[in-house]
Parts: C-alpha cells; sequence; structure tokens
C-alpha cells in the first residue's frame, strides 16, 4: 500500500483538497480521494463539534497551509491591514494573493503554490525586468512577470509555455492577464472576494488575531 504523504494528511485535517501537490491532487492517487477522514487512529470516528475558537484555529490553518506560509508572515500581513480602510478580511486575502509565488502559480506557470515559490527562489522569473527569486514580494498593479531568458529552454519552462500558449489565459483570474507571444504575466489589478476561493471565510482570521 502506497504511504499517504503529508501534504496529503493537511488535506485530511482540513477536510478539503488544499492542492498542495499541483496535479496530482487532480487524480485518484489524491490522499483525500483514497482515504477522506481526518489522519489519526480515531479518524474515521468522526469530529466533536467544535468551539467558535476552534473554528476560527482552523480556518487560520487552511489558509496558512494553502499559501504555504509560517504564522509569522500571516500575522505581519494582518497587522498590516488592520487599521487600513476597507473589509479587514478581504485586505488580508489580497495581501496573500499579491504574493509572487501566488501569482506565478495563478498564471499556470507552476502546478503548486509550492511548486511556484521553488521556481520563484530558482530564479526563474523576473519581475519588471529584474531578477526576482522572493517568493513574499508583493506585487502592484501594473507589475510584469517574465520568464528569464537563461531558462527558457529548461524543459519545465518548454512545458509550462506551451500550455500558456494554448490556454490564451482561459480560465486566469480576472486580476492577471498573460502575454502568449512575449511569455509574461501582468498584474491588471487587485483580486476581488470571488478570487480567494470557496470555503475561505477571511473574516474568522481576523476575528481570531483580534482575540
Amino acid at each position: 500500500m502506497t504511504k499517504i504523504s503529508a501534504k496529503c494528511k493537511l488535506c485530511r485535517r482540513a477536510g478539503e483538497k488544499l492542492f498542495l501537490k499541483g496535479e496530482r491532487c487532480g487524480t485518484p492517487k489524491c490522499g483525500i480521494v483514497r482515504k477522506p477522514t481526518p489522519p489519526g487512529m480515531h479518524g474515521a470516528k468522526g469530529q466533536r463539534n467544535r468551539s467558535e475558537f476552534s473554528q476560527q484555529l482552523a480556518m487560520k490553518q487552511r489558509v496558512k497551509r494553502i499559501y504555504a506560509v509560517m504564522e509569522s508572515q500571516l500575522n505581519k500581513y494582518f497587522q498590516a491591514v488592520r487599521n487600513k480602510q476597507g473589509v479587514t478580511g478581504d485586505l488580508l486575502m489580497q495581501k496573500l494573493e499579491m504574493r509572487l509565488d501566488n501569482a506565478v502559480y495563478r498564471a499556470g506557470l507552476a502546478s503548486s503554490r509550492r511548486q511556484a515559490r521553488q521556481a520563484v527562489k530558482h530564479s526563474l522569473f523576473q519581475l519588471n525586468g529584474k531578477n526576482a527569486n522572493i517568493p513574499s514580494i508583493e506585487l502592484k498593479v501594473g507589475n510584469v512577470i517574465s520568464i528569464k531568458e537563461n531558462k527558457k529552454e529548461k524543459t519545465y519552462i518548454k512545458q509550462i509555455t506551451q500550455a500558456m500558449k494554448e490556454s490564451k489565459g482561459a480560465g486566469l483570474p480576472a486580476w492577471i492577464a498573460i502575454d502568449p507571444a512575449k511569455m509574461t504575466v501582468e498584474i491588471k489589478g487587485k483580486p476581488t472576494r470571488d478570487d480567494f476561493g470557496s470555503g475561505i471565510d477571511s473574516q474568522m482570521i481576523i476575528e481570531f488575531y483580534s482575540k
């Protein structure tokens, strides 16, 4: 029997697919498909009714796992938006969505956020014509992500650029636009609540940090 990976256990704990393993998550090999109960010897017995605090904690943990950020990073984003005008939860999610690694993933240049993070760290991309290898760089409207010229012959890059040409931007969120001819990604706007994905209640995270 194939061992279920640690990443798959995170999805089982959350009770839903977090798409941490890219294409594998859409196949029958997905851990939550093979074993849809929480990990642990008592997982199949279900969970007790959880308190409000535990639900808020679970939501915070879910978002951390989805975006592959550490506790200190998520808390830092909260502190940055807590006193700003607007819906605090939406502003927090915008911070996460506007990270460079997430934009690479959203644009289809990686099959998962973790793969996108690794690709950024390996200096595969440029931001506004300059080298960018820090996944947490916060993008702004008008920023352009491009593939470094000396990386375009890599097999991985050839595969994603071919997929980019074939898709012609189909399925991309409205705040991202691709140029298949130039192989660039432009940030056209800021993400809205519709872009955050179902199952995410950002207000619960705000309430957790506000206690």
